[in-house]
């Protein structure tokens, strides 16, 4: 009946999987961390220089003890103490207050509450004092973020709206975003995903507009775990890689850190063991995050929960029994539970029950006492299944019977179901077979409800289908439009040749040359008009080719006879997302920079799934505001599928395409970058006469939108051999027209 899977505990700055760790920011009220390795060495000069033992030296203190508090919470230790004897040696209020807040800021993020929230308390009384408004506001702020460690939800809440109230008394509207960022967090632990990223994104421009370092990596992170939650990985994925190539870019060795075991635990997530583990081990190898002993717990449980998953039990209780450790030294619970009942699931499933019933006692009791409903339920859980197994049925009927309850108030229709199954072998073990009948009709009932989820996913994906016809006689009928357009501009042509040329027999000498100029002009202008639709028609039909939609409809049929529901549910919410953009985009001349690259994004998610060896990325310059961009439609999706197709025939791995867009001297400049078997040995290998049809229509459209828009626009296609790089190199300057 044991159906128990070990709980991925993401660290701070991000998301979590239950109810792991997320951090918010306190520095977005005290300050950011740019040039950080710069500043402390700075500090600690005018520190040395500084001997008076006067309130200069106490703030140079409590800066370098805040600027040490993520890596090294030794020295940020060494100078708090310093700071809060010297402060209150003084007896200046406003120094000892701050000096209280900022060892109550170290001690948090070691998790350390029960030195934390005095040092909280403290400071908030001086602040009061001295009617301090910000004081007793920034110090409301840490302490949400606090409880938000500690998982207590209400308080956390209940400290942000207290904070954000000061702000707006105080009118300072700036840092109410703050506050709003850190709500949002709460949104995304209660699943309204939407409201979450439009506050995690506004967040994210700010922490930009500042240079904001700390809450840069903060916000990527937070909006990583809202995709990952959602099961959108491959952007979770990316969100986490920017996070930590920022993190690495300033030193933040603890972000760093961070980053490694996210982007592990998504991995996970994918089934990819290997690569979790991978980067499981690159973040344990961080020695100064060593220090950061509640996250070390949680790094050690998610490797704990891999080698249980492979039944390697004897590694995983190596690190549960590591974690338990660490996580009693500290008095950190919420991992310190997790791998209690880790530890419990580890011996149930090796058949040593006594030492099973040992930790879910413990893990029992651990969660009794901090409320922590979720791993109560496993613990629960666990206890039944152990003495079911030793056929203690009394005993297993009281924790069964207890894990219903529960369970119904929690409402979790899995550990529901668990129970009910549990209640079920009891009875029957006992002779009440009446009893047992109804405990098995109910797991029954409760199993098909939780079936009921992949029921919901097909009729979505029936709706899906649905859409999609409807979008293609609509892509249909703007054909036939379309065809009709051409007919009409062709008859027209001929019509104005005929008129012009009774106009030049007219005309005398004179007026037969500037009737001719004429003539020539609006021939000119009327071939290039016809040419333009016919090509745009012919790459609607390209977008639209019985190839393509009959190659996905057999990848999707693939995924269902394979019974991968979830992908191929996953893949038919793609494809016809893809489908439906590439039918808006098709009806007008320009379309936002931001939609066309939302297509080609899609197109490379789809691509995902079908081709797991590739991997893609999309790169967009900074300066580019992609929502104030029009370009015309559907010009770079035609090149990566040429790479996809063309570029990786004899390649099985490390199979990479990059498309970079950047903004050099008033041109936006598209690069599409494979490392394939580059464009010489392609067309050595294949019939040089046979080109990409999409390919050869967008360069042709090329030549037409350069004068549209009076601004060049060009495709070149290069082997990268030439600067000693591997694959083929697209480069496409595309015109645009800006919005305001």
């Amino acid at each position: 009946m044991n159906s128990y899977k070990p709980k991925l505990m993401f660290l701070k700055d991000s998301l979590f999987k239950f109810k792991s760790i997320l951090a918010f920011s306190f520095i977005l009220i005290v300050q950011c961390v740019n040039s950080q390795n710069s500043k402390i060495d700075s500090l600690k000069i005018e520190l040395q220089n500084h001997k008076a033992k006067d309130t200069i030296r106490v703030n140079l203190l409590n800066h370098l003890a805040f600027h040490h508090y993520r890596n090294d919470p030794p020295k940020a230790v060494a100078y708090i103490e310093e700071s809060i004897k010297l402060a209150n040696k003084l007896g200046v209020k406003k120094f000892t207050a701050h000096s209280h807040y900022i060892k109550a800021i170290v001690y948090t993020e070691q998790a350390n509450f029960s030195i934390a929230i005095p040092n909280y308390d403290k400071a908030i009384q001086f602040y009061t004092s001295l009617n301090d408004l910000k004081g007793i506001e920034k110090c409301k702020n840490a302490l949400g973020v606090l409880y938000t460690y500690k998982g207590d939800y209400e308080n956390a809440l209940k400290c942000y709206e207290e904070a954000m109230a000061i702000a707006k008394k105080r009118k300072d509207e700036n840092i109410v975003l703050t506050y709003l960022y850190n709500i949002g967090v709460i949104y995304s632990n209660k699943g309204d995903y939407d409201k979450a990223l439009v506050v995690f994104n506004n967040a994210l421009e700010q922490n930009k507009k500042e240079k904001d370092t700390l809450g840069i990596i903060n916000n990527l992170n937070t909006i990583a775990g809202t995709y990952y939650e959602q099961g959108n990985y491959r952007v979770s994925l990316k969100y986490y890689n920017e996070s930590l190539h920022i993190a690495k870019s300033s030193k933040d060795s603890i972000g760093v850190f961070q980053a490694y075991i996210n982007i592990g635990n998504v991995y996970r997530m994918k089934s990819d063991k290997n690569k979790a583990l991978h980067y499981y081990n690159k973040a344990q190898a961080i020695k100064s995050a060593s220090y950061n002993v509640r996250n070390v717990t949680a790094l050690k449980n998610n490797i704990a929960g891999i080698y249980y998953e492979e039944n390697k039990f004897d590694k995983a209780i190596i690190y549960y029994n590591e974690s338990i450790k660490l996580s009693k030294e500290i008095g950190e619970n919420l991992n310190l539970s997790t791998a209690l009942n880790g530890l419990g699931f580890v011996y149930f499933e090796s058949k040593q029950y006594s030492k099973a019933l040992t930790y879910f006692e413990e893990a029992k009791k651990t969660n009794l006492e901090n409320d922590f409903s979720y791993d109560l339920l496993d613990s629960y859980q666990g206890l039944a299944d152990t003495y079911l197994k030793l056929l203690k049925y009394d005993f297993a009927l009281d924790h069964a019977q207890e894990l219903l309850n529960l369970s119904k108030e929690a409402n979790s229709l899995r550990h529901e179901m668990l129970a009910y199954g549990i209640l079920s072998e009891v009875y029957e073990n006992k002779g009440n077979f009446k009893s047992a009948f109804e405990s098995h009709e109910q797991y029954k009932v409760l199993s098909d409800s939780l079936l009921n989820e992949e029921n919901i996913k097909k009729i979505a994906g029936i709706e899906y289908e649905y859409k999609y016809k409807k979008e293609l006689d609509e892509a249909a009928l703007r054909e036939t439009k379309l065809n009709k357009t051409v007919e009409t501009t062709s008859k027209d042509l001929e019509k104005s040749q005929r008129n012009l040329l009774l106009g030049i027999i007219t005309f005398l000498a004179v007026a037969m040359v500037l009737g001719s100029i004429i003539f020539f002009l609006k021939l000119r202008n009327s071939k290039a008009k016809t040419q333009n639709i016919i090509t745009e028609q012919k790459l609607l039909r390209t977008q639209m080719t019985p190839h393509f939609i009959f190659n996905s409809l057999s990848v999707l049929q693939g995924m269902i006879l394979n019974k991968e529901e979830t992908k191929s549910v996953s893949y038919l919410s793609k494809f016809s997302k893809l489908l439906r953009i590439t039918l808006e985009n098709s009806r007008d001349k320009t379309v936002l920079l931001s939609h066309e690259l939302e297509a080609v994004e899609n197109y490379l998610s789809l691509q995902n799934i079908e081709n797991e060896k590739i991997t893609f990325s999309l790169n967009v310059d900074k300066e580019i505001d992609t929502k104030n961009i029009k370009v015309p439609p559907m010009l770079i999706q035609p090149f990566v599928e040429n790479a996809i197709e063309h570029a990786f025939k004899n390649q099985k791995e490390d199979c990479e395409i990059e498309i970079k867009l950047t903004l050099v001297g008033g041109k936006l400049i598209c690069e599409i970058l494979d490392n394939g078997i580059g464009i010489d040995s392609s067309e050595r290998n294949s019939n040089k006469n046979k080109k990409s049809l999409a390919t050869k229509i967008t360069s042709e459209r090329l030549q037409y939108l350069s004068k549209d828009f009076k601004m060049d626009a060009s495709v070149t296609i290069e082997d990268r051999s030439k600067f000693e790089e591997q694959g083929t190199k697209v480069t496409i300057q595309i015109p645009y027209k800006k919005t305001a």
